[in-house]
């Protein structure tokens, strides 16, 4: 059978068949439109962090957003247990544009709400985004999945990179209420995508009914990752990849507050300000930088390595990277080569391990995808900014130097490659034999 144009166009980056394409395509400009609003989102949160408290007091608040998870994951689940996942994805989004509004008036306002902005907006970035790979999951089988990931990836990588971009624009002439308002806008349009997405989305030949208009089962998140060696194995790896990336990230930042101070000392506000500019612009930069690398990974890597090396062995390919990275950092520590380390560091995870921790999920049930994948991404991920947290707090009491700081990451990643090993072993276990191909829902 001849292949259509949109096959032939998107080739290169995915294989996406004819029916499934407009499904595909709305999934990526959703996550586009997700992403860009997140990095309004984050720049406007590392000004406030950062400007109020310091790299420090953004590694510790991580804590607070973990304990909030305790609560925050079960009543997630059980609400997730009434609705269907269309109803589940629209309504928690359109409740975080809510809370998205009431802090641009906040800022608007002159109130401080850095931390209380940083514990809020760590906890929808995990939480959105893990619903809406949950949905994507849940919509397509593990045979579509592995071949349309890489193309949704895209929409994630382009999004993140736009908006940081957007970021970098406002932040110069605006501030960050002008972020705030702008990603409130964005995240209402990905509420009203939702219900397209669903009409448009293909019905597998096998069950002959479009997976996400049944509803979700009752079982516990906490509970199936104590049962499922597999989702363990997974909960673990994300623990590690986060400690890593996390402990990292304090490094970068402790530098980038240093040399603000630096170049911009004094208390008045003159200096306050120049120092908030110096920040989001850098903040802004350092994010374009990646954010364009994970694109051009997601457009034409991560496909091509799901297909030599299958989904198992690409997760090695970020932690052979990071220790590379924090070896050269134990010799020649510098911004520049933490910056380097850094780039490479997020826009892998952005790209190809993003993608390839979504594809984990697919030979898993329907209660794993929302509630397991949920306590997974939101609370585990943050008890590795626990942890994190931990080391930086031992860390600055023993006078770490960064070489220290590089030395510990390394130690890290060789026990994050030890359950690579595992996971994958586990993955080739579990995957599915390949499935059908669908038939429109239309």
């Amino acid at each position: 059978m001849r292949t259509s144009l949109i096959e032939r166009v998107l080739a290169p980056i995915a294989d996406v068949r004819r029916e499934e394409a407009a499904s595909a395509l709305l999934m990526t400009l959703l996550i586009f439109l997700l992403l860009a609003a997140y990095y309004l989102m984050k720049t406007g949160r590392e000004i406030l962090i950062l400007t109020e408290g310091g790299a420090a007091v953004k590694s510790y608040s991580s804590a607070g957003q973990a304990i909030l998870l305790l609560f925050v994951v079960p009543a997630y689940g059980a609400f997730a247990s009434r609705v269907t996942p269309v109803r589940l994805v629209t309504f928690v989004t359109l409740f975080f544009t809510l809370h998205q509004a009431l802090f641009a008036g906040a800022v608007a306002a002159g109130f401080k709400v850095g931390i209380l902005y940083f514990l809020w907006l760590g906890i929808f970035n995990l939480m959105v985004v893990a619903q809406f790979w949950a949905y994507a999951s849940d919509v397509y089988t593990e045979e579509q999945g592995k071949r349309l990931f890489p193309l949704i990836g895209v929409g994630g990588s382009l999004g993140a990179w736009i908006g940081s971009l957007r970021a970098g624009a406002i932040v110069g002439d605006a501030g960050p209420v002008k972020l705030f308002v702008d990603a409130c806008v964005l995240l209402l349009i990905c509420a009203a995508l939702v219900p397209i997405i669903q009409r448009m989305t293909p019905r597998t030949a096998a069950s002959g009914h479009a997976a996400s208009d049944e509803p979700i089962g009752k079982g516990g998140g906490f509970t199936m990752l104590r049962a499922d060696r597999y989702l363990m194995l997974i909960a673990l790896f994300t623990l590690l990849l986060n400690v890593v990336n996390t402990t990292g990230e304090y490094l970068f930042g402790r530098y980038i507050v240093e040399q603000s101070q630096f170049l911009h000392a004094g208390a008045g506000p003159e200096a306050v300000a120049a120092r908030e500019r110096f920040v989001g612009e850098t903040y802004s930069q350092f994010y374009s930088v990646v954010n364009l690398a994970g694109f051009l990974l997601q457009m034409f890597v991560v496909s091509r390595l799901f297909k030599w090396l299958g989904i198992g062995r690409s997760l090695l390919v970020h932690p052979l990277v990071a220790m590379a990275g924090y070896l050269l950092m134990i010799r020649a520590p510098s911004l520049q080569m933490i910056s380097v380390v850094k780039v490479a560091d997020n826009s892998i995870n952005y790209s190809l391990s993003n993608t390839t921790r979504q594809a984990l999920w697919l030979p898993t049930s329907r209660e794993a995808k929302y509630k397991a994948k949920q306590a997974v991404d939101s609370f585990v991920v943050r008890a590795g900014d626990v942890a994190s947290a931990g080391l930086v707090f031992a860390g600055e009491r023993l006078a770490f130097t960064v070489s220290a700081f590089a030395g510990l990451q390394v130690g890290l990643v060789a026990a994050w490659l030890a359950v690579v090993g595992l996971l994958t072993v586990a993955q080739a276990r579990r995957a599915a034999p390949a499935e059908p191909r669908t038939e429109s829902a239309l």
